[in-house]
């Protein structure tokens, strides 16, 4: 999904600021992570609604777009879960 991005400057790159997903504004309050390939640029940023996104730049296009996208509350669930071989391991244990 194409996504309007707004960027700074950081160094020698330019890092999403703010972006627009679904007409509404969400501020990028912390990038986690970022990784790059041949022609692209991932960044995974927290956003300023609590939720998870990782962001796809296309240098060839000067495209952005929406990679992945994991809610405050899905991160809440997935962050508590445990494998059931975990469980068992600490049964055992």
């Amino acid at each position: 999904m194409r996504i309007k991005v707004e960027t700074r400057q950081d160094g020698d790159i330019e890092v999403p600021r703010r972006f627009h997903l679904n007409g509404d504004p969400v501020d990028v309050v912390e990038m986690v992570d970022q990784w790059f390939g041949v022609g692209y640029r991932y960044c995974k940023v927290k956003g300023s609604d609590g939720a998870l996104y990782i962001l796809r730049y296309d240098e060839l296009r000067s495209e952005w777009c929406l990679a992945m996208f994991a809610s405050e509350r899905s991160q809440a669930v997935t962050g508590e879960w445990t494998s059931p071989r975990q469980r068992v391991k600490g049964l055992l244990q």
